[in-house]
């Protein structure tokens, strides 16, 4: 199985920026999406842009399209999602996500990481 590990958040004032980390081991496919998304409290979790690693392909949700961008670094089994101008908005948990779809739904993606905790203040 694939096990996703996050690094990165933390506390951060509008305007500022934070790079998160996504390091991923015991990948099972060679088709392999790697998706982020964010959960604030009381709400669903939502879809924030989305990588392959087979290929160039990104998509990202239009709120953080951008200021957000998606990147990767195969030799190290990682993604980063590099997030610029914050606002107190995206203020939630971030998450990170393996799927063979390079897509928007998170019940796509088989594998999740624990979840970082990004805080913007105004």
């Amino acid at each position: 199985q694939v096990q996703l590990v996050e690094s990165g958040g933390g506390l951060v004032q509008a305007g500022g920026s934070l790079r998160l980390s996504c390091a991923a081991s015991g990948r099972s496919s060679s088709n392999i999406n790697v998706g982020w998304f964010r959960q604030a409290p009381g709400s669903e979790r939502q879809f924030i842009g989305v990588i392959s690693l087979s290929g160039r392909n990104t998509y990202y949700q239009d709120s953080v399209k951008g200021r957000f961008t998606i990147s990767r670094d195969n030799a190290k089994n990682t993604v980063y999602l590099q997030m610029n101008s914050l606002e107190p908005e995206d203020t939630a948990v971030y998450y990170c996500a393996a799927g063979s779809r390079f897509s928007y739904a998170r019940d796509t993606y088989e594998y999740w990481g624990q979840g970082t905790q990004v805080t913007v203040s105004s």
